[in-house]
C-alpha cells in the first residue's frame, strides 16, 4: 500500500534528501510505492492532478532530477527485494534496490552481475542509463545482462519488455535513461565469479604523470577482460592501476613496476563485497556536488598533457572495451562503445558561497580535455545536451519511441529525450 508523504510529516525530509546536498527542493507529495500497482496509481493520480512526477530510486542523479519542486515524487525505495535462483543464474530485482542488495543476494552463491562501484546507488538509474562497473569488460553492462523489465507506462498500464515481448520497448530501456516508464523489476542474468577481488595502485609524482599515463595506455591494450585499469589523477600524483574479479590477477604486476619509481603501492585482495563498497561515500549526503564526463575513442598523447597540466583538478578514467564492445551497436539504446576510456572529474564541498568557483573549475577542466573526446555516458550529463550521449540515429530511434510510449512527455525528469516527429531535431 502506498504512503503518502507531505511537508511536515515524518519522513518527509528524509524522503527529499538525495545525494548532491546542493538539491533542496520540495514536492507537493510524495508517494512511497510497495508494488508496481501502487506505481501505476501513483502514475494515473499525478497525471489527474496536474503534478510534475519525478522517480526516485538511490537519489544519486548528479541534479537531483528525482526531486520535483511542488509536483509528486514517486519513491521507489520501499521496492526493494532481491530474489535470487541460483541454479537458473537468475536474479528478480525490484526497482528501488540499491546495488548493495542486489550484490549482497547474489554474492551468497559466488554469483553477480555488472553493477556500478558504489553500493548506495540505485539499481535502476544505473542500469537504465547502461550501467558500467568491474565486471563489464568480462559479462557487459548491467542493461547488457537483463533479461526483462516490468515497467509502469505513462498511461499508468504495467507491461513486461523483453527481446520477445516490446522488443522496441527492450532496446531502449538498454541505455536510454529513464525516457520511457518507471521500471518496477528487472531481471537479470548472472555469473559465476566467486567472492575475490584484487586491487592494485601504483602511484607517481604528477612530474611523471605524462610518461605514467602514456605506458598505462600501452598497457590497457593487451589487458585481459578480468582486468578493469584505472587511473586518478590529482594536484600531486597519478595513480594507476587496475581491479580484477575472480582468481589470479597477479601477472600483471611486473609490467606496472616497471613504469617507474614510486611512492605508493597497493596490492590487495579483498572480497568482492568490499570491493563493491570501496568509494561509498560515509560522510552520507552532506556534500554539495558536480562533475563533468567524456568518453576517450582514443588517449592520444596531447590528451594526457591536458589532463595532467592542471594543478589543483581531480580526474579519473575506468576502462571500457572488451564485451561491452561485443554488443552491436543497434542492438541496445546504450552508445559509443568503441569507448577506449571514460572520463570523469568530479568535487564535491560543503559551502553554498564556493559554489560558482568549484563548478567553474570543474568546466574549465573538462573543456580543455573535451577536443580529444567524442560523446559522454548518459549518467554523468548534467547540464549537457542529450546528443552527446547519443549519436543522430540512435537518437532518432529514441525519439521514435517516446514518442510512441510517453507523448506527453510526462517522464521528463531524467536525461530527457522529448516526444516528437522522427526527423524533428528540436525533439533532442
Amino acid at each position: 500500500m502506498t504512503e503518502f508523504l507531505r511537508t511536515g510529516d515524518a519522513g518527509y525530509d528524509e524522503a527529499r534528501t538525495v545525494w548532491n546536498a546542493m538539491i533542496d527542493r520540495r514536492p507537493a507529495v510524495i508517494a512511497r510505492c510497495a508494488s508496481a500497482a501502487d506505481v501505476a496509481e501513483a502514475v494515473r493520480f499525478g497525471r489527474a492532478a496536474g503534478l510534475e512526477i519525478a522517480v526516485r530510486c538511490g537519489g544519486h542523479n548528479i541534479a537531483g532530477l528525482a526531486v520535483p519542486e511542488g509536483g509528486l515524487m514517486i519513491d521507489l525505495t520501499p521496492m526493494n527485494a532481491v530474489r535470487v535462483d541460483p541454479s537458473a543464474q537468475r536474479a528478480w530485482v525490484q526497482g528501488g534496490a540499491l546495488l548493495g542488495e542486489l550484490d549482497k543476494a547474489t554474492q551468497e552463491y559466488g554469483l553477480a552481475t555488472t553493477a556500478g562501484n558504489v553500493s548506495h546507488t540505485g539499481v535502476g538509474g544505473l542500469t537504465l542509463g547502461g550501467g558500467m562497473g568491474w565486471l563489464a569488460r568480462r559479462f557487459g553492462l548491467s542493461c547488457d545482462n537483463v533479461v526483462s523489465y516490468e515497467v509502469v507506462t505513462a498511461d499508468g498500464d504495467v507491461v513486461r519488455a523483453s527481446a520477445d515481448e516490446n522488443p522496441e520497448l527492450f532496446w531502449g530501456l538498454r541505455g536510454g535513461g529513464g525516457n520511457f516508464g518507471i521500471v518496477t523489476s528487472f531481471e537479470f542474468q548472472l555469473h559465476q565469479v566467486g567472492t575475490r577481488a584484487l586491487i592494485v595502485e601504483f602511484t607517481y609524482p604528477i612530474s611523471a604523470g605524462f610518461d605514467v599515463l602514456r605506458a598505462w595506455r600501452e598497457l590497457n591494450v593487451d589487458a585481459p577482460r578480468e582486468a578493469t585499469f584505472t587511473a586518478n589523477i590529482t594536484g600531486d600524483s597519478v595513480t594507476v592501476g587496475y581491479v580484477w574479479v575472480g582468481e589470479g590477477g597477479y601477472d600483471l604486476l611486473p609490467a606496472f613496476r616497471a613504469l617507474g619509481p614510486v611512492t605508493g603501492e597497493v596490492v590487495e585482495e579483498t572480497t568482492y563485497l568490499k570491493l563493491q563498497t570501496r568509494d561509498d561515500n560515509v560522510q552520507g549526503h552532506r556534500f554539495r556536488r558536480y562533475w563533468k564526463g567524456h568518453y576517450f575513442k582514443s588517449l592520444p598523447d596531447e590528451a594526457i598533457r591536458a589532463l595532467v597540466d592542471n594543478p589543483g583538478i581531480s580526474a579519473s578514467l575506468q576502462a571500457y572495451g572488451g564485451a561491452i564492445a561485443d554488443v552491436p551497436e543497434e542492438n541496445a539504446a546504450f552508445s559509443h562503445r568503441d569507448t577506449l576510456f571514460e572520463f570523469v572529474t568530479a568535487a564535491r564541498w560543503e559551502d553554498p558561497a564556493d559554489d560558482a568557483e568549484q563548478i567553474g573549475r570543474l568546466r574549465g577542466y573538462a573543456a580543455t580535455v573535451a577536443p580529444y573526446a567524442s560523446g559522454a555516458y548518459v549518467n554523468v550529463l548534467n547540464d549537457d545536451p542529450i546528443n552527446r550521449a547519443f549519436p543522430p540515429a540512435t537518437l532518432k530511434r529514441l525519439i521514435a519511441l517516446k514518442t510512441a510510449y510517453d507523448p506527453d512527455n510526462v517522464f521528463h525528469l531524467n536525461q530527457n529525450i522529448r516526444p516528437g516527429e522522427p526527423d524533428d531535431e528540436s525533439a533532442a
